[in-house]
Order: structure tokens, then sequence, then C-alpha cells
């Protein structure tokens, strides 16, 4: 019996091995290429999106404010935490909150180093996600113009926007820094999503994932979108999660709905949201993350081919 239990070990060690070792050859280079590319926006372009957002803010476009407000919102790399201080001062200088709410949506939703992982799941599952997400931020914005024109959907009391790290006057040095930080913060939660990836391959029965998730299984799409709220921690620690469920069978609608649900709900964020955003509003939020979500995963597998 002991035996037994040992050949089960070794053979269980092996194929987590095989696995983790295909995961970290396959997505590292995004990891890495992903961290260089949002700390190099952080310590050199921070400032000149904010520049562009303040005089987006003042522009009189309309509607069309919005596109500029949600790929700048992309671009920033800033956490949501920085971002709500960065709302509360825009909104003191008069920017809509329709601006900002497409602003905050797309902001949460990617970043540049999200962008980067994203390529790893391969070019069809990264413009979906480019696209869906563009579109979410675009009809947050397009909800709070219409439905909150003579009320305020923010209470940004409280929020004031913090002092940079990033001040070392040697500019190599403070890109570094911003690289280790960057490191610091998001390399476990890679390694996790790398490990539970290997155990998802070893483990999963893929038929019965498949049945679930697939094309086929529009209830599948709601259990995505839920899933979204608890698992989702981590940008970065979710590519490997979300290849492995891709060659799992899941569908790609139900991907769509996790990677829309699972940011716009990440449980981090999640305090920060409800304090500036009040009960109500917030229970409004959340109902439309998951009915987009939900919708646009629907949506995708019945065009998929």
């Amino acid at each position: 019996m002991i035996q037994t239990l040992w050949d089960l070990l070794v053979r269980e060690a092996v194929y987590l091995w095989y696995y983790l070792d295909i995961q970290i050859r396959q997505l590292m280079p995004f990891y890495i290429i992903g961290t260089m590319l949002g700390s190099f926006i952080s310590v050199f372009a921070k400032d000149s999106i904010k520049t562009w957002f303040d005089r987006l803010g003042m522009a009189r476009l309309g509607v069309l404010t919005l596109i500029p407000a949600a790929l700048l919102g992309f671009a920033s790399p800033i956490c949501m935490y920085g971002t709500l201080p960065l709302a509360a001062a825009f909104r003191q200088k008069g920017v809509r909150q329709d601006t900002l709410a497409c602003f905050m949506t797309a902001s949460v939703l990617l970043n540049p180093q999200l962008i980067a992982y994203s390529a790893a799941l391969g070019s069809t599952a990264f413009w979906v996600r480019l696209i869906s997400c563009f579109i979410m931020a675009i009809t947050a914005g397009l909800l709070v113009r219409w439905c909150f024109k003579e009320q305020e959907f923010f209470n940004f009391t409280g929020f004031a926007e913090g002092s940079s790290r990033d001040i070392h006057p040697n500019l190599i040095v403070r890109y570094l820094k911003n690289v280790g930080r960057n490191l610091k913060i998001t390399l476990p939660y890679f390694l996790v999503g790398i490990l539970l990836a290997a155990l998802f391959s070893i483990h999963l029965p893929q038929q019965e994932f498949a049945d679930l998730f697939g094309k086929d299984n529009a209830l599948g799409v709601l259990f995505a979108a839920t899933l979204g709220v608890p698992l989702y921690m981590c940008g970065g620690g979710t590519i490997p999660i979300l290849v492995s469920w891709l060659a799992s069978g899941m569908s790609l609608g139900s991907a769509a709905a996790f990677m829309l649900s699972g940011p716009a709900t990440k449980i981090t964020n999640l305090a920060a949201l409800k304090a500036v955003l009040g009960l109500r509003n917030f229970i409004l939020y959340l109902l439309f993350v998951l009915i987009f979500a939900t919708a646009t995963g629907l949506i995708i597998n019945v065009l998929q081919p």
C-alpha cells in the first residue's frame, strides 16, 4: 500500500511538473512583456494620460467623449484605489459623470499589463475581450448619462489624490523600482494561477466541463459570469486558468462573461466601489455587470462559428 501511494505521488509530481513547464514556457513571455509595459506607462506616461483626460473632460463632444474616455481608461495603469481619488479630482474640475463612469469602468476592466497578458489567450479571445470591454465601458457611460441627469451617481467625499511613489530623480532607477513593485504585487497571483491551471489540466474532467461551460449550454454562461465574482483576484493570475479552461472546452461566450464580470467585481475593489457609489447605486452596478456579462456571453456563443 505504501508503494502504491508512493507511485501515485511520483506520478502526480511528474504530471504537475510537465504541465507547469508548459504553462511557464507558454505564458511567462506575455507576463514579462506586460509587466515591463505597465511600468513603462506608469512611470513615463501616467501624467500625460491625466492631462489628456483633463482636456477631454472640458471638451464639448457630447456622447463621442465616451470613446476617448474608454481608450484612456484602458491606457491607465492605475489601480482602482488610485483611480477613485483621480476621478474625484476630475469631478471637482467639472468633468461629466458619464465620462467618469466610462473611464473608470474601462480602467477596472483592462490596463496595459492585462492587455499584454490577454494575448496569451489567442487572437480571437484577445479581440473578444478588448471589444466587449470597450462596449461595456461605453454602455456604462451612456446609462449614467441617461439615468442620472439630475442627480449625482458618485459620492467622492473623502477621496483625495495621493502622492506618487515614482519620485526617484533617476528615471531608470524609478522605472526599475516600479517594475519591482509590479512583480511583488502580481507575480504571486500569476504563479498561483499557473499552479491552478496545471492542477485543472490534470484533474479536470474535460467532458463534464465542456458540457457545463460549452457553447450549447446557455446556463454555463451565467455560471461563468457568477464565478467571476469570487474567483477573480488578479488579471495575470486568471490568464493561465482561462487558457486551461478554453482548452478543456469552455465556450468563448462563457470565457467572455468571466472576463467581464471578474475584474468588474474583483473583491479588492468592491469595498472602494461601495464607498463611492452608495448602497443603491452599488447594487445597480453589480446588476449591470452580471446582466451585461451574461448577455454578451450568450451573444458571442450565438455568433461563434
